[in-house]
């Protein structure tokens, strides 16, 4: 259930690693701190292999980038594989360079990601090998609806099959998937896509619940988007309740995922098994 992955990151913690883009790294931290883990930021290469010794997991997170940090990720990975810790992959931008699409390539070809987590456009180049992308957004014509969601499943769950990763396709309606079972999760607001870095903080928040669970990282990583769309709903009707603006739906997001508890995902989780 996912209410236990919740229970269990809470009583336990998780110490994760994060290498991650430095636009969203604050809001990444304290994220990681409010649901009940332990962030380290790193990615000195001279480093990164002992941090992630220490660690139990590792979130990768492609939102800027250059070669001394594509150089960290690989020898964090490396390290995070041979200790059997689950390691999370956001490729951000996915497509929007042929500098990206090799690196992130270099990294799936090198480490075994536990998920792989983007929105429709990024997840489907990644599969296609397209060059088709706009930015760190998804394309209109990409965009996921109740008449693509059979589709869209289909090819989430071959993509699982073909990387042994967990699939999170995120948008109005996310979708996490393995080779053979799916979950489609409805909950969120438009306004998180109003501030730079809910895509980013999603990343550490599923890095931090499948370092806490990783003898089920399918469940685990759903309760993080459960969980992320629930604190997104909550945050919102504050804003519009107070005539509030993005900085503030950025700070009571995080409220929000500090304050979320096994009721929340019981009574306000939108989700079905697909």
């Amino acid at each position: 259930m996912l209410e236990n992955c919740l229970k269990k990151l809470r009583e336990n913690g998780a110490l994760v690693h994060n290498i991650t883009n430095y636009v969203t790294v604050n809001d990444c931290a304290n994220i990681t701190i409010a649901i009940g883990a332990s962030p380290i930021m790193a990615d000195e290469i001279k480093e990164v292999a002992d941090i992630q010794t220490i660690c139990g997991g590792l979130n990768i997170n492609m939102g800027t980038l250059n070669d001394r940090v594509v150089e960290s990720m690989l020898v964090a990975g490396k390290i995070a594989n041979d200790l059997n810790h689950p390691v999370a992959f956001d490729p951000v931008g996915f497509a929007a360079s042929a500098y990206r699409t090799e690196s992130a390539l270099r990294l799936i070809d090198n480490i075994q990601f536990s998920v792989i987590k983007g929105n429709i456009s990024e997840i489907k180049s990644i599969a296609t090998g397209s060059k088709k992308s706009f930015g760190v957004d998804a394309c209109s014509d990409d965009m996921v609806s109740d008449s693509t969601l059979k589709s869209v499943v289909e090819f989430a769950r071959k993509l699982s099959k073909s990387t042994c990763a967990i699939i999170v396709i995120t948008g109005e309606i996310d979708i996490v998937s393995s080779e053979d079972k799916t979950i489609i999760i409805r909950n969120g607001d438009s306004m998180m896509s109003n501030i730079t870095g809910s895509g980013c903080m999603l990343s550490s928040l599923i890095a931090s619940f499948i370092t806490a669970n990783p003898e089920d990282i399918f469940e685990s990583t759903a309760a993080a988007v459960v969980c992320m769309g629930i604190a997104g709903e909550k945050a919102a009707k504050k804003v519009k309740d107070n005539n509030l603006g993005n900085t503030s739906f950025r700070t009571y997001l995080i409220d929000e995922i500090s304050k979320i508890d096994a009721r929340d995902i019981k009574e306000k989780g939108k989700y079905e098994r697909f």
